[in-house]
C-alpha cells in the first residue's frame, strides 16, 4: 500500500485494556501532556477497519494482533461503533483542502497486564495504566474519554452477530 498525500478521514480508536479494567495510555510527540489510546487512519480507502487497528496496535505500542503474519481480527473486539467529530484544527493540515470532520470505529483489545509496550519514538514520549475511570478524565478527545468510560458494559455485553 501506499501513504496517500493526505490523511483519509477515517479512522480508528482502539482501547487496550486489562481484565481488571486497567488502561493502556499513551502520550503524544507533538502535544505533551495529551494521553489517548491508539488512533489512527486508514492508510487506503478499501482498508478493512480491523486491519487498521491492528497496524496501529503494533506501530503505537508493539503489540502484535497477528496470526500467520496477517492481521487477526478476532483478538480485536469491534464495537461497531463509530464517532463523527471536527478535526482538531491544529491538524486539518494533514487532510485534502475542505476536509474538517473525521468517522472515527471504535474498537477494543484486552491484554495481560504485564505485556511489553514498545512505544513508537516518533509518536509517544510515555505510557502509564490507569484505572479506566482515572484514564478517561486523563483523555484529550472527548470520543476516547467516553469509549473508556463504556468499557464495563461492553465487557458484559455479549459480541454482536459476525464479528467474531
Amino acid at each position: 500500500m501506499t501513504t496517500p498525500q493526505f490523511k483519509i478521514p477515517e479512522s480508528v480508536l482502539v482501547v487496550i485494556h486489562t481484565t481488571e479494567l486497567d488502561v493502556l495510555l499513551i502520550e503524544r510527540v507533538d502535544k505533551p501532556g495529551f494521553w489517548q489510546s491508539v488512533t489512527g487512519s486508514k492508510d487506503a480507502p478499501d482498508e478493512p477497519l480491523a486491519f487498521t487497528a491492528a497496524r496501529e496496535v503494533a506501530e503505537e505500542t508493539g503489540i502484535l494482533i497477528t496470526r500467520g503474519g496477517a492481521p487477526a481480527p478476532s483478538d480485536l473486539r469491534d464495537w461497531l461503533q463509530e464517532n463523527l467529530y471536527d478535526i482538531y484544527p491544529v491538524w486539518r493540515h494533514r487532510y485534502a483542502p475542505g476536509v474538517t470532520r473525521n468517522t472515527e470505529h471504535v474498537f477494543s483489545l484486552q491484554v495481560p497486564r504485564d505485556i511489553v509496550i514498545t512505544l513508537s519514538a516518533r509518536e509517544h514520549t510515555q505510557y502509564q495504566w490507569l484505572p479506566y475511570h482515572l484514564a478517561a478524565d486523563q483523555c484529550f478527545s472527548p470520543s476516547n474519554a467516553e469509549a473508556i468510560l463504556q468499557l464495563p458494559a461492553r465487557l458484559r455485553a455479549p459480541e454482536p452477530p459476525g464479528t467474531t
